[in-house]
């Protein structure tokens, strides 16, 4: 059963405005909530009841962010005779500390902080209550206002004098009466000591031509406006005698006289003591006059001390709007650079999140009826359908919108609504201008240096952007590069499209999502619809196919499930994939092309997820991204063709493969120095000349790379033609010599070694050798002993007359011949270089090993007898003599 005084109804009236805010669970948390409330209740009118609500609420706070550990979120509630607030925490302890029960508070319970708060609620609030549910706790209290005498607009507490707001010795009020053409009546002594003029100086004469109103550019709203309205506050500035223009704080009323004849009076007084024809604000006194009148107005309406981020400035902006104007929702817009768009920038009672950053048009010309460049008011959005698109399916029937300028520029828009049609008229919407004047230029700071904040941020992403792209010439990893850049630093998701030629269609290349559990749908959504069209134009343009896709197969999913009639689980699991890759995809997408060299090479397409849009910023960087993009992919695929060509013209004078002799087994190893290269200077080759005979060489051209493949080719071939015409060993390299020197400068050294190869019915094989120039080859025999098979003789390429002879040798079955090029004998470490001797220790240790492990073993020497790669081709070629099988 309810305690007394504790109501469990949540509300008794007619709610008028609402306020909501919530924090986390720390320390700070409680100061920010009492603030919160303080600006809410006084922004309200309700001072009277300030003081109890703050102090119940810092306690009700207290308790959830401090002793329950959980975060606090805080309703205010206004009706016409009071306000109520309500704290949720989530941390439903049912344990109340109540009084006037059984339990009576002990000595130690009331030092405890935990639970002083419903104690006060109990001393202090008209009513109070508790409501829970399985995962929240609400505690309640209600303030009703105090009976005030009859005729009483407002009234506030008794305060002590150090409270009482700052004014001169006597208060001056001017009293300045308009006639209805706008001519001043009235205007009393206060009047002429203020601003310097005799009655006789004025009376007659417009009073626009003393006012100093503080116009808006490219808006009508003026002086005369407001002294038409049946009633006005605020502040504008009167030309004193002496040229200086004076803040005052007006107080208008419209009347009518009793002939009927209507005429307004104003009570002017200076702005610093507005209180004397205001409620002040409760805040501590200021220690001197001269503090009071250096306020800031903007501080006046935003609060002190203001957001230091434009985000939280925004927040705190229509905040304030909505509360000024009584709305249920506000929101505010930017304009983007070139003032054609208005990007949602902050709300308050609507969706923010699908809001944030969607762009509306603005209407051309300053005089057209609902521009942005124009104040608004519209009494039922219901009878101009689509008038305001941001509030298109919000519920919002009232409407007002002002713009922000500077300096005649359109920087924003600032807009209140209200669920109840007819609730604005031109009063709100010169309260609400005022109010977008003080804030205007405070925002336009506030936006330029988040705006240079992203754009150094821009040129740091660009440059180590770039620093990535260019160092890599590999396709496949520009594309993977390119999707990592963007997500999610731009983009929730991304997929690149590559042409190959103008005869081609888009191929989807590379899609990368910030879920990696969203990949492979997303992949394959992108692979079942058409992908976009390659245009040229620069810049990015809006690609709706994949969230209609998207939406379009989770809709077929869900009736697809349903029609079976399955559980809810099994539907529910099968309906999740394509929700999730419909929300994945729902927001905006954009396509950015990829052009280099004058050419559509491919398209950025770039994606948000449900309800979420681009920011013109993000979508200038991503632009700058792409060009970037585009020049790297084809900068490598540039890099791949020619790579491509190269190897395959390289593999072109390798031998295709060695052919199997009878007796002798052949092992070859080939490496050849620097990247991308197959053919170097050294090269080597096996094959048939006639019936049992069989021809081998191993070279090395002077130098590396494709000169040297170049002579490569033409020593092997003409190896091949030649000994195949017949001709012997010294021959076949005299004419090769006579070839080299033909090509004239191209020309180059070559050492040679060429033999003969023949396996004999004993299973011995003859070995005919010409060594010219070159390395001699080992013979490794089978006790272990090695030893030069045959003799140096000249190399070719440097003379025209040759003399050389053919050498003859006999492999014994288990003998080994090693023939090597000079990458081989001349690997160095330092001053250290392996040599022949060096060779000859390693064939020592080869006995009884097959022509493969000859050869591998070797390799593993080189390599081992330095750190450092190899920086010269390397060749070797490993002959073994089978052994007679053991019966």
């Amino acid at each position: 059963m309810a305690e007394p005084g504790v109501e469990t109804r949540t509300r008794s009236s007619v709610i008028t405005a609402r306020a909501a805010a919530s924090f986390d669970p720390v320390g700070r948390s409680v100061a920010t909530a009492r603030a919160f409330v303080r600006d809410t209740l006084q922004g309200w009118g309700y001072g009277d009841v300030v003081d109890d609500a703050v102090v119940l609420t810092s306690e009700l706070v207290t308790n959830a962010v401090i002793h329950a550990g959980t975060a606090a979120d805080v309703l205010c509630l206004r009706s016409e005779d009071g306000v109520r607030v309500e704290v949720s925490d989530r941390y439903p302890e049912r344990e109340i500390p109540v009084q006037g029960g059984s339990r009576q508070p002990t000595p130690a319970s009331l030092e405890r902080e935990n639970g002083r708060g419903l104690m006060l609620c109990a001393a202090l609030a008209t009513r109070w209550g508790v409501e829970y549910t399985p995962t929240h706790k609400q505690v309640w209290f209600r303030l009703d206002l105090p009976q005030r005498a009859v005729g009483t607009r407002s009234a506030g507490p008794a305060l002590p004098p150090s409270m009482l707001p700052v004014a001169d010795d006597r208060v001056r009020v001017a009293v300045v009466q308009i006639d209805q053409g706008g001519a001043i009546t009235v205007w009393n002594e206060d009047a002429a000591h203020l601003f310097g003029y005799s009655a006789e100086q004025v009376l007659g004469k417009p009073l626009t031509d003393f006012a100093a109103w503080p116009h808006t550019p490219g808006t009508s709203t003026g002086v005369a406006e407001a002294l038409r309205l049946s009633r006005w506050e605020g502040s504008y500035g009167i030309r004193g005698a002496d040229g200086r223009v004076l803040p005052v704080y007006a107080s208008h009323l419209r009347v009518r006289d009793t002939r009927g004849e209507p005429s307004t009076v104003c009570l002017l007084v200076r702005d610093d003591e507005r209180a004397v024809l205001q409620t002040p604000v409760r805040s501590a006194a200021p220690d001197t006059a001269s503090d009071r009148r250096s306020s800031d107005p903007f501080e006046v309406f935003i609060g002190s001390p203001a957001p230091d981020d434009l985000d939280g400035l925004l927040q705190r902006t229509v905040e304030r709007a909505r509360d000024m104007l009584d709305g249920d929702a506000a929101f505010l817009l930017l304009a983007t650079d070139d003032e054609t768009e208005l990007e949602v920038r902050a709300t308050t009672g609507l969706p923010s999140a699908r809001q944030r950053f969607a762009r509306v048009p603005v209407e051309a010309g300053t005089g057209r009826y609902g521009s942005a460049r124009m104040p608004a008011v519209h009494e039922d959005l219901l009878a101009v359908p689509g008038a305001v698109p941001l509030l298109n399916s919000t519920g919002m029937r009232a409407v007002v919108t002002v713009p922000l300028k500077v300096e005649g520029r359109l920087t924003g828009s600032l807009g209140v609504a209200a669920e109840a049609a007819g609730r604005y008229s031109n009063e709100e919407a010169l309260r609400l201008q005022f109010a977008a004047d003080r804030i205007a230029l405070a925002v336009e700071s506030a936006r330029l240096g988040e705006l240079e904040r992203l754009r150094r941020g821009s040129l740091s992403f660009l440059v180590e952007a770039s620093d990535l792209l260019a160092g890599t010439l590999d396709r496949d990893q520009t594309l993977a590069l390119m999707a990592q850049m963007t997500v999610p630093t731009l983009a929730s998701w991304c997929a690149v499209y590559t042409i190959a030629d103008q005869s081609s269609e888009p191929y989807l290349s590379y899609v990368l999502h910030e879920d990696e559990d969203r990949i492979d749908d997303l992949k394959a959504l992108l692979s079942r619809i058409a992908p976009p069209d390659p245009v040229p134009t620069p810049g990015a343009r809006v690609w709706t196919a994949p969230a209609t896709a998207a939406q379009q197969e989770a809709l077929r999913a869900s009736k697809r499930e349903l029609g079976l009639g399955m559980a809810p689980s099994s539907v529910s699991s099968g309906i999740g994939a394509t929700q999730a890759t419909a929300a994945a995809v729902g927001g905006e997408t954009v396509v950015l092309p990829l052009v280099a060299r004058n050419r559509v090479i491919g398209m950025l397409t770039l994606g948000k997820p449900s309800d979420d849009h681009f920011r013109q910023e993000i979508l200038e960087l991503a632009e700058d991204l792409s060009r970037r993009a585009a020049l790297a992919l084809d900068n490598a695929r540039l890099y791949s063709e020619r790579v491509s060509i190269s190897q395959s013209l390289q593999r072109s004078l390798l031998p295709p493969e060695l052919p199997q002799i009878p007796g002798v087994e052949v092992e070859v190893i080939y490496r050849a120095a620097g990247e991308g290269n197959e053919v170097g200077g050294d090269f080597y080759d096996l094959f048939p000349i006639r019936d049992g005979a069989y021809g081998f060489a191993i070279g090395d051209v002077c130098g590396t790379g494709p000169e040297a493949a170049a002579v490569t080719g033409l020593a092997r071939h003409a190896l091949r033609l030649l000994a195949r015409e017949g001709f012997g060993g010294p021959a076949v390299l005299e004419r090769l010599n006579a070839a080299i020197l033909d090509e004239g400068a191209r020309s180059r050294f070559l050492t040679l070694l060429y033999g003969e190869l023949w396996p004999q019915a004993d299973g011995s094989a003859v070995l005919k050798f010409v060594c010219a120039g070159h390395p001699l080859p080992l013979r490794l025999r089978q006790d272990g002993t090695v030893e030069p098979a045959a003799e140096p003789q000249p190399l070719l390429g440097v003379m025209d007359d040759l003399e050389l002879y053919e050498q003859v040798v006999t492999l014994d079955p288990g003998d080994v011949l090693l023939c090597v090029t000079d990458g081989v004998t001349e690997r160095r470490e330092g001053t250290r270089m392996l040599g022949d001797d060096g060779l000859t220790a390693v064939l020592t240790t080869c006995t009884g090993l097959t022509a493969g492990a000859v050869a591998a073993r070797v390799l593993r020497a080189v390599e081992r007898f330095a750190a450092e790669p190899a920086s010269d081709d390397m060749a070797i070629l490993a002959m073994r003599v089978h052994e007679p099988h053991q019966d």
